[in-house]
């Protein structure tokens, strides 16, 4: 009778658990990078021109384990952009009122502008992508 340490298994059953799981890994960081420039891509072709400004502040930065990314807009006016200001604001969330500003040298009047969606649209577009690659994999 031997005594000791009893192996039950495969041999070699650590080293493939090991290679599926890299594997696994390493087709979500796939996932992940493909999703997120799916949006950014997605949002830079639904930004409206005005001078580009808009779509070239739409980043991507993949962290560096790849299992999670940024998608971001560092132009400060996207937000007004995406959901519109005054009383074309989303949800009646903007001024209720006309307004005067001064720019170019003149008075100009508003009562706002409507909502030019880019970002959610190109985010639903990367969540269902997501979703169906993931539900891919298991």
């Amino acid at each position: 009778m031997k005594y000791g340490v009893v192996s039950t298994g495969f041999p070699g059953w650590d080293k493939a658990v090991e290679k599926f799981q890299a594997r696994y890994i390493r087709e979500i960081k796939r996932i992940v990078a493909e999703t997120a420039e799916m949006i950014a891509t997605q949002a830079k072709a639904l930004a409206p021109v005005d001078e580009g400004n808009l779509k070239r502040s739409i980043e991507v930065d993949i962290r560096p384990d790849g299992l999670s990314a940024e998608i971001k807009v560092t132009a400060n006016y996207g937000i007004f952009v995406e959901f519109g200001t005054g009383i074309y604001a989303e949800g009646g969330n903007g001024r209720k009122d006309g307004w005067v500003y001064f720019a170019d040298g003149r008075y100009w009047y508003t009562e706002g502008m409507k909502s030019q969606p880019y970002w959610r649209p190109a985010v639903e577009q990367g969540a269902q992508y997501f979703k169906s690659e993931m539900n891919r994999l298991g």
